[in-house]
């Protein structure tokens, strides 16, 4: 053991345990109460260290590290405001169910509501957007103690873990001295008297092996559900944003294919970009669903919801419209996946394990007129697009030519706010996989950036980030990370400029001059370059008519990262919205009817 007094004993104890626990990743930030917990993951192998200057940035690379790989990464910070400065990625972890261990370093007990430089209150100090808080006792030499450390340690990871996942805030006071000094006397000797607890279990084994909670549907609620789905005619699966893409996207496939069933699939649900996606998943439901004339066309008489609320709302207005229909939710996690109250049934339970006991139970069927009705209309929105924009390009056709020619197995983090709304409504189901990620826990433009280099720093493959302009804006310190610091690969980044909030275009609001464009829009008239140069990163701009997706492409080919910039402008964009919804509305109006106005 390295460490040389009771602070740095009790760091490494703890951090040690972590990693014997399954921990691979920790997120470092400077500061001096800190200094135990730092020191302790810097000497330790088994763990990979990124290191950041900034606190916010830093929790977010920490979130992007767990959505990739499903493990909890750690963020640790000093005192004070550095740990305030974490709450965004810690809401944000809570409400999209990522597991995460926040690490704050604290002033002792006795310093506590003084006026001790960098001292504020730090006990719960996130509230209710925490799995667990553990306020960890202050350092002591005892096999108790530290018997107990370990433990907490791997309870931690556990509930962190768990269904549903999520943060878990451990504050840690320490008293100076802070950096390791000189036993005490006999210290060394009394630390023999409890090996277990001082040095851990033999062959690198957990103190405790937690085994995470899950959430599994019993064998009489699948019998009875496959029962609906049998007798249903017109079964409509919506699949929403899931915490384990990968294996619910698949899941849901294998279902829908199974028994032909009309499945929307939100990017975030894993069934969008997938081996039968193309075959099996619909892509443009949210520009045909606006047309509330059409829904007659497509009543069902069974809602299979999975995972939480598909970013489109026009799927939400149609779901509220068939309140009456039976829907059936079936998600385990933490939230409430039914904001608008009108399930019939809520089956709190993992999507992919339902899923898959479905189509193990129901069989295969034919081809269903019904579900050819809305695969019609889907190819009719897809073809309607192509026509509408093949010599006027806007944000929704530039993000759908970028997705489109991606390799398969890239990372893709699209922000919030348009991003993420133009790639649910123009970008159309392909059979190879993507791995698409998105912040939309809580939804905000904070820790874009930083979200995409953990992801990027944690996964196989390339990444690419295609972000709005406020979005890159805000987290302009996480491309710190973008150096290469901490090990982190190269993200792609692509930065949809239209100078200002263009989503607030697409409201009423936009009629409300000057206070409009001051104080809602709020054009900013940055140059990116700048801030391209400053860390050292190539940097190219394009309008909307070049090929964006070519350069692209490109910058994939070359180590580390660059930023690509596609100017916009925010009128014209929401002119070329509002025409594409037009003409789609059209066009479906002919197929469902012949030529009808």
């Amino acid at each position: 053991m390295t460490a040389e007094n009771a602070n740095t004993v009790w760091a490494e104890a703890f951090v040690d345990e972590l990693a014997r626990s399954g921990v691979r990743e920790i997120c470092l930030t400077p500061g001096s109460r800190s200094i135990p917990l730092i020191l302790a993951v810097a000497a330790h192998p088994a763990l990979r260290v990124h290191t950041h200057l900034d606190e916010r940035s830093a929790g977010f690379f920490a979130l992007g590290l767990g959505k990739a790989t499903g493990r909890p990464a750690g963020v640790v910070t000093t005192s004070g405001t550095a740990a305030a400065n974490l709450l965004p990625s810690v809401v944000e972890a809570a409400q999209a169910e990522t597991p995460l261990l926040v690490l704050t370093a604290d002033r002792p007990p006795y310093l506590r509501h003084t006026d001790a430089s960098q001292t504020i209150d730090q006990v719960r100090l996130y509230g209710g957007f925490v799995r667990a808080f553990f306020d960890v006792p202050t350092p002591q030499m005892d096999d108790a103690p530290l018997r107990a450390l370990r433990a907490l340690a791997g309870r931690a990871v556990g509930v962190a873990t768990g269904l549903p996942a999520g943060p878990v805030h451990l504050n840690f006071p320490f008293a100076k001295p802070l950096e390791p000094t000189a036993a005490p006397a006999g210290i060394r000797e009394a630390m023999r008297e409890f090996s277990l607890a001082s040095a851990g279990r033999d062959g690198e084994a957990p103190f405790v092996r937690v085994t995470s909670s899950t959430q599994t549907a019993t064998g009489p609620a699948i019998e009875q559900l496959a029962d609906s789905l049998r007798a249903a005619a017109r079964t409509l699966i919506v699949a929403g944003p899931v915490p384990d893409p990968g294996l619910a996207g698949a899941a849901l496939l294998r279902l829908a294919g199974l028994r032909d069933l009309p499945l929307l699939a939100d990017p975030l649900s894993g069934a969008r970009f997938a081996p039968g996606s193309a075959q099996c998943a619909l892509s443009h439901y949210d520009a045909f669903l606006r047309d509330p004339e059409l829904w007659s066309r497509l009543t069902p008489d069974l809602i299979l919801r999975f995972g939480a609320a598909p970013i489109s709302s026009a799927v939400a207005d149609f779901l509220e419209h068939f309140s009456r229909v039976r829907q059936v939710v079936v998600d385990p996690g933490w939230l409430w996946k039914d904001h608008l109250s009108t399930a019939a049934e809520y089956l709190p339970a993992a999507v992919a394990g339902v899923a898959s006991a479905l189509a193990d139970r129901v069989g295969e069927t034919g081809r269903s007129a019904w579900t050819d009705r809305w695969r019609d209309l889907d190819r009719c929105a897809r073809e309607t697009f192509a026509q509408q924009h093949a010599d006027r390009p806007f944000e929704g056709t530039v993000l759908s030519r970028i997705v489109g020619a991606l390799p398969e197995g890239t990372n893709v983090l699209v922000g919030n706010s348009m991003p993420i709304r133009d790639l649910d409504r123009f970008v159309t189901a392909r059979n190879e996989r993507l791995r698409v990620h998105g912040n939309r826990g809580a939804s905000g433009i904070d820790g874009l950036v930083s979200t995409a280099l953990g992801v990027a720093a944690a996964s196989s493959g390339p990444t690419v980030a295609i972000l709005g302009d406020l979005s890159f804006y805000h987290d302009l310190n996480g491309l710190f990370a973008a150096r290469g610091v901490g090990d982190a690969t190269g993200v792609v980044f692509v930065v949809i400029n239209n100078d200002g909030g263009g989503i607030f275009h697409m409201l009423p609001i936009r009629e409300f001059e000057p206070a409009f464009t001051r104080h809602i829009v709020v054009p900013h008239g940055l140059d990116f370059s700048h801030a391209a140069r400053l860390y050292g990163l190539p940097f190219t701009r394009l309008g909307m008519e070049e090929d964006v997706a070519g350069a692209v492409t490109a910058a994939l080919e070359t180590d580390g990262s660059a930023v690509i910039e596609v100017s916009s402008e925010r009128e014209q964009n929401r002119r070329r919205h509002e025409e594409s919804l037009a003409a789609v509305r059209a066009a479906a109006r002919t197929l469902a009817w012949g030529e009808r106005e």
